[in-house]
């Protein structure tokens, strides 16, 4: 939601144009122009001020306007928890001298936030304390996504040129232990659920340090979007979380759909909730199951993987595909469910359940799990929030925040469910949320099941969506729509949009500018699981190698989403 008209006159007063502050009119949500030597103060005022309580920092990425004599904007999403608004800040700084004052000291979110943006655009953050590349290797030359970067550029890394800590290479001695040594975690190592590298120091099998390496999957997701069409876009969403790709595709697809002014059938919309629903139980059902595995419970995983595989049967039937299925559409879906698609719904509903069942009486109130879970990786509320936590992982630190029912889309209003949520922010915590999850899922599948009712599931607006194919094969004005929409895309208007929904880590966000053409101008994707693993390397600190293999299973860390 914006911010209260009471809210914004108060900002207004607080931060007039003469101090630097100018608002942006016409915009999705409130957003204002910054002076940069304005905005430490102006972000510690709208964290610890109650009458703005701003204390979660969504996300920071960078925007580059070559022809414009203040080339790089910096743009802040900012999130009041308490009074559910939004504001988006952005701070215009030159090529000459772009150096912008870090507000990781307000907020810890801002760590690996503002890397990405030194990392693809060469803007620099004052005072952050470990300013360094983060998706791109040290060798790597210029800034990816600045517009005059050649897309077709490659920069190998060559052995010797890896990025280490500094602290990795000292070794320390004292009278508390013999000594302490250096040990790598993956990047290729079945516990770490992906190209995932963390570099820990050891005092025997206690970490005392810790830096996490991230970028192995990178694969500048934000640039391919530059150079394709609205539609064409669809498959690299896929690849972001392919543990639950059908939410990404939605995500993506209401976000430019907001630019565009155009709403999907309500069939179209209620099978989007299926598939988003049952995704995210096959998304939790992951988690769970890879967690336990290694955390050496193998029983349980079999079980609930059983019910994974048969959801991928029915999107299969749907789309064709298993993993990446590309089955969303900017309007709609690319083509109705299939005969059948009703009872075989119902019979995972039935079918899933007694999995969930079984694995809860091998596991819950396991005296081994729980000793391996319980003040494991423990992160309190304001901490989580703090990161930048979203998602079932700071549902398990006490904030029940879920954007299905702060922001509803897709008619999630109207569905009766509830947001679980845990106080302990342990491992043990964020599977005990997961799974009421898949059961809230369950539940939202089956009210919908019952709203699905005939009809299109594509808009019917030929500026947007193709036309069906037998009219363009007996109609010329089809034929030409389909032809130019093909060749050319679809034209979204001028303008931008901030697009949020409740992916399977969190909150999935698309900011989105389009200049009128047949392709984003600028896609930002604002990655869950990207704020909650910059906090990992912190939470290990004092726990033992063990318990970092049964927190990192706990966070879910997709490395297509952390990577992009």
């Amino acid at each position: 939601m914006s911010m209260s008209q009471e809210k914004l006159e108060s900002f207004r007063r607080a931060f007039p144009p003469s101090r630097g502050v100018e608002e942006i009119p016409g915009q999705d949500i409130p957003t204002f122009q910054v002076e940069r030597e304005l905005l430490p103060e102006l972000a510690r005022r709208l964290k610890d001020d109650p009458d703005f309580d701003f204390k979660m920092l969504s996300d920071v990425c960078g925007v580059d306007w070559p022809e414009r004599q203040a080339r790089f904007d910096v743009v802040y999403h900012l999130y009041s928890l308490t009074h559910n608004h939004r504001l988006r800040l952005k701070v215009p700084v030159s090529e000459q001298d772009a150096v912008v004052p870090s507000v990781y000291g307000v907020w810890r979110a801002a760590d690996w936030f503002e890397r990405e943006v030194f990392d693809m655009f060469g803007v620099r953050f004052s005072g952050h304390p470990n300013l360094k590349r983060i998706l791109c290797h040290p060798s790597f030359q210029g800034h990816a996504l600045r517009k005059d970067y050649d897309p077709g550029q490659r920069w190998l890394l060559r052995e010797g040129e890896q990025d280490e800590p500094s602290w990795a290479r000292e070794v320390q001695e004292d009278e508390d232990h013999f000594e302490t040594q250096v040990l790598n975690l993956g990047p290729s190592h079945p516990a770490t659920h992906g190209t995932l590298r963390t570099v820990v120091r050891l005092d025997g099998e206690v970490i005392t340090r810790a830096e996490c390496e991230i970028g192995y999957l990178h694969r500048c997701f934000e640039k391919m979007s530059e150079r394709h069409t609205w539609n064409q876009i669809i498959p690299y969403t896929d690849r972001l979380n392919y543990c639950s790709a059908m939410m990404n595709g939605v995500g993506y697809a209401l976000a430019v759909e907001k630019l565009l002014g155009v709403e999907a059938p309500p069939r179209a919309q209620v099978i989007r909730v299926i598939l988003s629903e049952l995704s995210r139980i096959m998304d939790h059902i992951v988690c769970i199951g890879a967690n336990l595995n290694d955390v050496g419970a193998m029983t349980p995983f079999l079980y609930v993987y059983q019910a994974r595989e048969e959801i991928y049967s029915l999107l299969e039937a749907c789309a064709g595909g298993r993993l990446t299925i590309s089955y969303v559409r900017v309007g709609g879906l690319a083509n109705d469910v299939p005969e059948g698609f009703e009872e075989a719904v119902r019979y995972l509903l039935r079918r899933i359940p007694p999995l969930v069942d079984d694995m809860e009486r091998l596991i819950t109130e396991n005296r081994i799990f729980r000793q391996r879970t319980e003040g494991i990786g423990k992160l309190s509320a304001a901490e989580a929030v703090d990161w930048g936590w979203t998602g079932p992982c700071l549902r398990a630190s006490g904030v029940p925040y879920d954007v299905r029912k702060t922001n509803p889309y897709l008619g999630y209003e109207t569905y009766d469910f509830k947001v679980p949520i845990a106080t302990t922010g342990d491992t043990y915590a964020r599977y005990l949320v997961r799974v009421e999850e898949i059961r809230q899922s369950l539940k939202i599948v089956e009210q919908a099941l019952k709203r699905l009712a005939p009809g299109p599931i594509i808009t019917d607006n030929h500026h947007v969506a193709l036309p069906p194919k037998e009219k363009v094969y007996t109609e010329m004005e089809a034929l030409i729509w389909h032809f130019k929409l093909i060749m050319e895309g679809m034209k979204v208007p001028k303008g931008e949009v901030y697009g949020f929904t409740e992916g399977a880590n969190g909150e999935l966000g698309f900011y989105t500018i389009s200049d009128g053409g047949g392709s984003p101008y600028r896609l930002h994707c604002r990655p869950p699981c990207f704020a909650v693993f910059q906090a990992y390397p912190h939470m290990l600190e004092g726990h033992m190698i063990a318990d970092s293999i049964a927190i990192l299973g706990s966070l879910n860390i997709i490395a297509g989403e952390l990577d992009r």
